[in-house]
């Protein structure tokens, strides 16, 4: 893919996921374990981190490389229970390839239960280790409104601007990378 000098490329995601009925499955977003009241597992193929998966589409999208469905399809057995956090550092290793680098995110959660605030601060660390850039990460209720208001699961929309990679760039994408 070619790309001019100073090229940036935005791209957005989107993902909502119900609670699940198994009392044993863990919620996770954004790679951390979620605990205390109302900490309900979602429903989903993989480990249904509705954050991973919607920054994992917008880095998709910026790249132009499609969607999540399409790399890691809910069709395909080798999917089954997958750390949500490793495809988000495959989808960037793809990015990379492609010739771009994260360069921020931006996140958004929407639950009305679990109190997420004091989770973003960390989710955000993880996401920006795996990135390799900063991140951002909100949370905000539906305040009673729709299928989220009424707590049946969670939405997450998110935001990534990616820019040409720097071919001398040593950041690998993977989870050791440097969260500037």
């Amino acid at each position: 893919m070619s790309t001019g000098p100073g090229e940036l490329r935005i791209g957005q995601g989107v993902d909502v996921h119900r609670f699940s009925d198994d009392d044993g499955r863990p919620l996770v977003l954004g790679g951390v374990v979620i605990t205390g009241e109302g900490a309900q597992g979602l429903e989903g193929h993989s480990d249904a981190d509705a954050v991973a998966h919607a920054v994992s589409d917008a880095v998709l999208g910026a790249a132009g490389l499609g969607d999540l469905g399409r790399h890691a399809p809910d069709t395909d057995p080798q999917w089954k229970g997958a750390d949500s956090m490793a495809l988000l550092a495959r989808v960037v290793g793809l990015a990379r390839e492609g010739g771009w680098s994260p360069v921020n995110a931006d996140c958004t959660v929407v639950a009305e239960r679990p109190r997420l605030s004091p989770f973003v601060d960390r989710m955000a660390e993880r996401l920006a280790a795996v990135l390799g850039a900063p991140v951002n990460v909100k949370a905000t209720r539906a305040e009673g409104l729709g299928a989220l208001g009424r707590a049946e699961g969670i939405a997450c929309t998110a935001v990534v601007l990616l820019s040409p990679a720097d071919r001398g760039d040593d950041r690998s994408g993977d989870s050791g990378g440097d969260a500037r």
